[in-house]
């Protein structure tokens, strides 16, 4: 090795400090299923997509039956008990015919199972400490031509299994890891993070662990990756890796900025100092009412909450309504002179919009402007309405237009919060029936009642880290 190479490799082994190399190895050590674990899961797999033919071929001529995902990508991470197992039916089939029989094939497959809906409904269940799902698709030509998101998914298996050999497996594992440690994991609406496709794409652009984080620490979105050249260009998102099986989808989408953020951060991080602990989730403790109090009497921000009862979705239709309500009621506060300061939706049995404002409280009146006076038929219809309006003052001139100070609607954010002007901002559809029917707004040392439910959340917004 060079001088200049061993200079790259981090902390100087003869130090004592942990290397990049040391620290991977380390965690390779952990998270790579062993012997036992392979056979387990591979005999379980086997056993499932035999019964899973058998049912299938009951139902109609040319069906077949195939393993999909990381276990069929040998990218798994030790302790993962996913299997996924999808039924492909011919392209000719009706929909409904389709759901009706990869619920049979299912329930079949998995006797104890039950029914969940993505798309389009499948078959969930447990057998020796796995979770199976068997999932119907359609058995397309091409990933172009897909009728649900799930018709792709055997298109990424078959592209991955063609092109990761064990080596960039092993990478594939040790970049989930690292995910995960981070909190980047994911792509449900909650996370935003990085898919598991997403990483097996990134860490074969780059040719494994290391080089996708050496080039994650430079990125300058937007980064645009096109592994097969398809030539499309048209996304913005911060984060652009073309789907190689469908030119027409980025597969990073759903990766938020501030993931894409994070994963650049603590690339950085890590190449700077190698250790194991960036590998491994902290969850924090939970606050207690005496910490938040002692948070808020610090910060010295004027903090509210709407509290309801959470809306029975799952968490890929719960958390965008939430985002959306507190996009609206943010804007909402900010559009009436409350300065957000920051804020976050949580949820769990009840769901919350937390809002931290910079103005405690506003003015009786508010100043309202309007157009110059040589716009004669905007100025004229101006100064008639509010030349003889009640409890108002002008309008006067300033500079070249006319200005009136009227009575301001709301002077604390509470009293805006518990009107019914809160449903005036955008909310999610579900969310704002939940409030319709009841809600709470707390203030103050009144947040102290989130504690039991939310003290890790609450934990991690008062404590932030990348």
């Amino acid at each position: 090795m060079s001088e200049e190479d061993a200079a790259d490799e981090g902390p100087d082994p003869e130090s004592g400090d942990p290397t990049v190399e040391s620290v991977t190895t380390e965690i390779h050590d952990r998270i790579d299923p062993d012997a036992d674990e392979r056979a387990r899961l591979r005999e379980v797999a086997d056993r499932l997509v035999e019964r899973a033919e058998t049912a299938a071929a009951d139902c109609c001529e040319g069906v077949d039956v195939l393993q999909v995902g990381s276990t069929a990508r040998n990218t798994w991470v030790s302790g993962d008990r996913d299997i996924d197992i999808f039924v492909r039916f011919p392209p000719d089939l009706e929909r409904e015919t389709l759901e009706r029989y990869g619920l049979e094939v299912g329930h079949e497959t998995l006797p104890g199972g039950h029914e969940e809906y993505a798309e389009h409904p499948y078959v969930k269940g447990t057998v020796e400490g796995f979770d199976i799902d068997v999932v119907p698709c359609f058995r397309l030509e091409s990933a172009t031509d897909i009728r649900s998101a799930v018709d792709r998914t055997p298109f990424h298996t078959k592209y991955l299994q063609a092109r990761l050999d064990d080596e960039l497996a092993d990478d594939v594992r040790l970049t989930k890891q690292f995910l995960k440690g981070i909190g980047a994991y994911g792509s449900d609406l909650r996370t935003r993070g990085f898919s598991g496709y997403l990483t097996e794409l990134l860490v074969l652009e780059y040719g494994g662990f290391r080089p996708l984080l050496e080039a994650a620490a430079a990125w300058h979105p937007q980064v645009e990756l096109d592994p097969e050249a398809h030539g499309r260009t048209t996304f913005t998102d911060p984060l652009v890796v073309i789907d190689p099986t469908d030119p027409e989808r980025n597969v990073a989408a759903v990766c938020s900025p501030t993931n894409v953020a994070r994963f650049q951060h603590y690339a950085r991080s890590f190449l700077d100092a190698p250790r194991t602990d960036v590998f491994e989730s902290d969850e924090p403790a939970p606050l207690s009412e005496s910490a938040l109090q002692t948070h808020l009497e610090r910060r010295g921000t004027t903090p509210v909450a709407i509290q309801t009862d959470a809306p029975d979705l799952v968490d890929d239709q719960l958390y965008p309504q939430l985002q959306k309500s507190l996009d609206g009621i943010t804007t909402g506060l900010d559009d009436r002179g409350f300065d957000v300061f920051r804020a976050t939706a949580i949820a769990d049995e009840t769901a919350v919009i937390l809002v931290e404002l910079a103005v405690s409280e506003r003015p009786a009146i508010e100043r309202h402007d309007g157009p110059p006076v040589h716009v004669r038929s905007h100025a004229d219809g101006f100064y008639e309405a509010y030349v003889d309006a009640p409890d108002t003052y002008g309008p006067y001139i300033d500079g070249d237009r006319y200005v009136t100070e009227r009575p301001r609607e709301f002077t604390t954010a509470r009293d805006f919060l518990e009107s019914d002007r809160l449903f005036d901002v955008g909310l999610g559809a579900h969310v704002q029936t939940a409030l319709e029917d009841e809600y709470t707004v707390l203030t103050g040392e009144e947040l102290t009642r989130l504690c039991e439910e939310f003290g890790r959340e609450l934990s991690a917004y008062f404590d932030p880290s990348p």
